[in-house]
């Protein structure tokens, strides 16, 4: 598979970086050009390179890490997204725990803003330093939640997860799940552990 990332932050390159040390090639971009990323590619090594949005954004499986208030600009103007996976790892911040039931998630928004998209949400209930750490540990690894409402794209993000290092759990669809995940529901912020003795192996 190929990976992007729309943004470069400490989100993205604590995802591309565990990309890159699964054996995988990563395309990082963001606003600015890939010229103000050479330290970030340096970083991550040879299997890293740096591109513009719209190539990145073509990508078999495309990372959305930026702030919340700039996710509608980034997302505009890209190529059809064509079943290609989104990860949206974006919080939106002003999130209270009693948001209107009836109100949509922001990965529900997240996906009108990109037509064609199969959106997983992943990766927000956990702070950058969490998700850049190693996610094995002796007594097992790191739970990572996510939730959409394609199964295939769930089940290839959970294979890759995996291989990633970490405990994926499905957390169920968009609406449901995005509500667990988002900023204020029970799984925000919840770092744990699946008990998992072979994890150390991986």
């Amino acid at each position: 598979m190929r990976f992007g990332t729309i943004g470069a932050g400490t989100v993205a390159e604590a995802v591309a970086g565990h990309l890159v040390a699964a054996g995988h090639a990563v395309t990082l971009s963001n606003s600015r050009g890939p010229g103000s990323l050479r330290d970030v590619v340096a970083r991550l090594g040879p299997s890293a390179r740096a591109a513009p949005v719209d190539e990145a954004a073509r990508a078999d499986m495309v990372f959305l890490t930026v702030p919340w208030p700039r996710v509608g600009d980034a997302l505009a103007g890209l190529p059809p997204w064509d079943g290609r996976i989104l990860v949206d790892t974006t919080n939106r911040m002003t999130e209270a725990a009693g948001v209107d039931p009836g109100a949509v998630t922001p990965s529900e928004l997240v996906a009108t803003l990109a037509p064609g998209a199969r959106v997983v949400k992943a990766f927000n209930t956990l702070y950058a330093r969490y998700i850049a750490a190693d996610p094995r540990h002796p007594k097992g690894r790191q739970l990572l939640f996510y939730a959409g409402d394609d199964a295939a794209a769930k089940a290839t993000f959970h294979d890759v997860a995996d291989r990633m290092g970490f405990a994926p759990v499905d957390a169920g669809t968009l609406r449901d799940g995005g509500r667990l995940m988002q900023v204020g529901g029970p799984l925000s912020a919840l770092h744990a552990l699946r008990q998992d003795p072979a994890g150390e192996a991986r």
